[in-house]
């Protein structure tokens, strides 16, 4: 089914690789730190289908506020990836926290699940390299968003140690 909701995805998104791969990436960080901190099945599922759909409503953004804001992602995401999943008949809880975590995965206040917490370190973990942060900003998240060992790990290998 994941790879059915990418390719979903992947059609909303088409004409725009820069999306495409963006969700790819952050795909692959989740799925790989989710997999190292154990998370169980349901909980890699929600993780998985959420990483795919979290910028799903970055499009309807631009249209309507010619802006990509997370405020913005945060509104207009939800209810696209609502209709985009419908066909997949999720039960109802599965289906709501993955829309909760479209309509928060910006908000970095009040993270209230593993699930949560991967995404956007999943989601910074490639916005460091998209946005061209540098040491002191990665520093910054690194203290005040990560608490996964392996978001951690990631976040030192990919952009820290290689400065030591």
């Amino acid at each position: 089914m994941i790879e059915k909701i990418m390719k979903k995805a992947i059609e909303y998104d088409k004409g725009d690789p820069r999306r495409v791969h963006h969700l790819l990436k952050v795909h692959s960080f989740a799925k790989a730190i989710g997999t190292l901190e154990n998370l169980s099945q349901k909980e890699m599922q929600i993780l998985e289908i959420a990483a795919i759909m979290h910028d799903i409503g970055i499009h309807e953004c631009e249209r309507k506020y010619s802006s990509t804001g997370g405020n913005f992602q945060e509104i207009e995401g939800p209810p696209i990836a609502k209709a985009l999943l419908e066909e997949f008949n999720l039960p109802k809880e599965i289906l709501e926290r993955i829309l909760f975590l479209i309509g928060h995965h910006h908000t970095y206040s009040g993270i209230d699940g593993a699930d949560y917490q991967i995404l956007v370190e999943a989601d910074f973990l490639v916005n460091i390299y998209e946005d061209g942060m540098d040491e002191k900003q990665i520093k910054s998240i690194k203290e005040r968003i990560f608490k996964t060992d392996s978001g951690k790990y990631f976040l030192e290998k990919l952009y820290l140690d290689a400065k030591k």
